[in-house]
């Protein structure tokens, strides 16, 4: 099912030409580990983004980057529809893409900032990451949690992740999508069901600070928690902090956590 889901999604980019041998694509969305698009995708090597919320695509050439694909847009007009993707403003929020390369359709995430250095004559003063599964940031040696979740999300792999997630993983997950503005993974996550396009742009970013662990063993049978814990968010106000308990049910053992959304977001006068 899932599968021809995808197919339909993407038959409109195949019949356009969105692949470098449009007759020879293939339709499995592949996750391979980083290490792995390291030799897919080698330094100077050209390839399609197609954003998946906006179904927009550009081009772009790998430039640098050992750690995750350092890469710029190849032509003004490529940077031209990145931008749009971005609503006209670059930004550092992580997006869910599809990389196209050859016959091959990748999971991967980018931000929207331009830095460092840029070589090519494209009107984008500098680079942009796009990071895949297990590859990592400059200055750690693991997974960024908002690349991995938009990684998931592109290769259909994010409702099993959170399926599986215990409570503390989901919670993380909850605050990376409000901090990233996707209503769709805060809505997979969320107890109750909440119009959130009015309540993400209000918050500017969002972070845990502190949070209280119960020992493994004690969660096995639980189907609700409260979890204390320290939680910084910042409008355009300022700074806000929560600090009480956070609720977190589900209907049996086997589901997944969900995090009491209304709680939360009356708690801190967002609803």
């Amino acid at each position: 099912m899932k599968k021809t889901v995808m197919i339909m999604i993407f038959l409109h980019f195949l019949l356009s030409g969105a692949g470098d041998a449009a007759g020879h694509i293939s339709f499995q969305i592949e996750m391979p580990d980083w290490k792995d698009v390291n030799q897919i995708l080698p330094k100077y090597s050209k390839f399609t983004v197609l954003d998946i919320e906006t179904g927009k695509k550009f081009k772009v050439q790998r430039r640098a980057g050992s750690h995750h694909a350092d890469v710029q847009p190849l032509t003004v007009r490529d940077t031209s529809i990145m931008k749009d993707i971005y609503g006209g403003r670059w930004s550092w929020k992580r997006r869910a893409i599809i990389v196209i390369h050859k016959d091959r359709w990748i999971a991967a995430s980018m931000h929207g900032m331009p830095h460092g250095a840029g070589a090519l004559k494209n009107n984008f003063p500098g680079h942009f990451c796009i990071h895949f599964y297990g590859s990592t940031t400059h200055r750690t040696n693991s997974m960024d949690l908002s690349h991995m979740l938009m990684t998931l999300k592109a290769a259909g792999k994010l409702n099993d992740y959170l399926a599986k997630a215990n409570p503390y993983d989901v919670i993380y997950a909850y605050f990376t999508a409000i901090k990233q503005q996707d209503e769709k993974i805060v809505s997979k996550i969320s107890l109750q069901k909440v119009n959130w396009q009015p309540i993400l742009p209000l918050i500017e970013n969002v972070a845990i600070s502190r949070m209280e662990y119960l020992p493994a063993e004690d969660l096995a049978e639980e189907i609700s928690l409260d979890i204390p814990v320290e939680v910084e968010w910042f409008n355009k106000t300022g700074k806000h902090v929560f600090n009480g308990e956070l609720h977190v049910i589900r209907f049996s053992p086997q589901d997944g956590w969900k995090v009491d959304s209304l709680h939360f977001l009356k708690e801190n006068n967002l609803k």
